[in-house]
Order: structure tokens, then C-alpha cells, then sequence
């Protein structure tokens, strides 16, 4: 069992703490930790906007989490959360911020579409394009659209098509771009050997590919370091 603790204040502070079976002093350790290194550098921590989420697969619960307390203020606890643009559910699904990346999207397509009827050049429909709404659709990407069910996979390529039906020009798939973004930072990481996941990325003996990563979940299995794996053999072959 996971839980997360974000924190705001100018900025974001994030606390993770891990719970095995029902010993909860690490993670209370660590958000007693977060207070002192807040108080330590100067900064207040605002737990009117500290929020905490619970994130347990487990198919039995033993009993109600007691909730955690941060200068004798109560954190509230929620299902979802809003970090660094991407809403990150207690469930880890995805279908909450596929949902709001969409509905974020769709509201460009009328300025799009005035764009088109105002006979500008395809160049600056295509700048519209990638700037507005695109940058929408593929927000941190690599993190999330793994695990996005078919339905939300296909709702985001329908914003693509109805953008290209306006461009009139053909534009890249969703599923194009996140393969090209995990390559991209796959290659990046291969780079930097002072990465903290470089040692995830190792050849095989006397072979060009790359060892595969074990997987017990479905979920793992398509998250960014073993869709990456997996990208990077297939290149490897071409």
C-alpha cells in the first residue's frame, strides 16, 4: 500500500511513504519529516492545501487509516489529485485526466475552426495546432497513456481527427507521439549514466536488444520503463 502526500506552497513539496501490512510508522516518520525540513528551510506549509491519497490495491482492508495531522490541522484526504498538470486517482486509472485533457482540448477546436474560416495559411493552422491543443493532448504523456483504457485512447484520437478534419492536412496518431516521446527519453536516459534508472536499460550478452523487464501486473507491464524496453528492441530490429 502507497500513500502520497502533496503539499503547496509556491510550489510543490511531495511526500511518499510505503505501508506494509499495517505499520504506518514510516510513512508518518516521513510526513513528520516534510514538516521539519518545511519549517528547517523557511517555508509554510499550507494544509489547507495539503491534500493526502491512499493508494491500496490490497482485497481485504484490515480497518479505517486514521488521518494525518501536520501542526495539529487534520489533511484532508482525497481520491484524486492535481500534480504538475496531470490528476493522479487513488485507483492509479487514468480516465479522470484523459477526461480532462479532452474536455481542455475541444475548447480550442472553435478557435481553430475560426482560424480555418478566416483563410489563414495551413503553416499558422498547424502552429494553432500543435501549440493549443496537441501540447493538451500529450501533457506527460509517456506517464499515463500506457495505461489508458481503449475507450479514453480512442475519445483522445477523435480530437485529432476533428482537428484534421478542420487542417485539412495530416496530423500524427496519439499513439505515434507517445512512442516517439518514451524513445526519446529512453535514448536521453541511456546518456546519462548519473540517471537513477540507467541500470534499468542493460543489453543482452552478445545482442543488440535490450533485457526485458519482469512484470507480475498488468499495469507495470505497461508503464513507461517496460513500454520503453520494449520500444527500443523493436527499433533495434528495423
Amino acid at each position: 500500500m502507497l500513500k502520497e502526500l502533496y503539499a503547496g506552497h509556491l510550489g510543490m513539496v511531495r511526500g511518499v511513504g510505503l505501508i506494509r501490512g499495517d505499520d504506518k510508522t514510516a510513512y508518518r516518520d516521513e510526513v513528520q519529516h516534510l514538516a521539519v525540513w518545511c519549517a528547517n528551510n523557511n517555508l509554510v506549509l499550507n494544509t489547507q492545501k495539503t491534500k493526502e491519497i491512499i493508494v491500496d490495491f490490497r482485497h481485504v482492508r484490515s480497518h479505517t487509516h486514521i488521518p494525518i495531522y501536520i501542526n495539529r490541522d487534520v489533511v484532508e484526504r482525497v481520491s484524486s489529485f492535481r500534480f504538475l498538470g496531470v490528476h493522479i486517482s487513488k485507483d492509479l486509472t487514468w480516465s479522470l485526466n484523459s477526461s480532462n485533457l479532452i474536455n481542455k482540448a475541444q475548447q480550442h477546436l472553435y478557435f481553430l475552426l475560426s482560424i480555418k474560416k478566416a483563410d489563414l495559411c495551413p503553416k499558422i493552422l498547424m502552429d494553432f495546432y500543435r501549440c493549443t491543443i496537441e501540447s493538451i493532448l500529450i501533457n506527460c504523456i509517456s506517464v499515463w497513456y500506457g495505461n489508458c483504457p481503449v475507450s479514453d485512447c480512442k475519445a483522445l484520437q477523435q480530437v485529432v481527427k476533428t482537428a484534421q478534419r478542420i487542417n485539412g492536412t495530416q496530423l500524427p496518431t496519439i499513439e505515434n507521439i507517445y512512442h516517439k516521446r518514451c524513445l526519446g527519453r529512453a535514448k536521453s536516459i541511456l546518456k546519462d549514466v548519473s540517471h537513477p534508472n540507467h541500470g534499468l536499460f542493460t543489453l543482452l550478452p552478445f545482442d543488440r536488444h535490450y533485457r526485458s523487464l519482469c512484470s507480475r501486473t498488468s499495469r507495470h507491464g505497461r508503464s513507461f520503463f517496460p513500454e520503453a524496453v520494449t520500444l527500443l528492441n523493436l527499433t533495434s530490429q528495423r
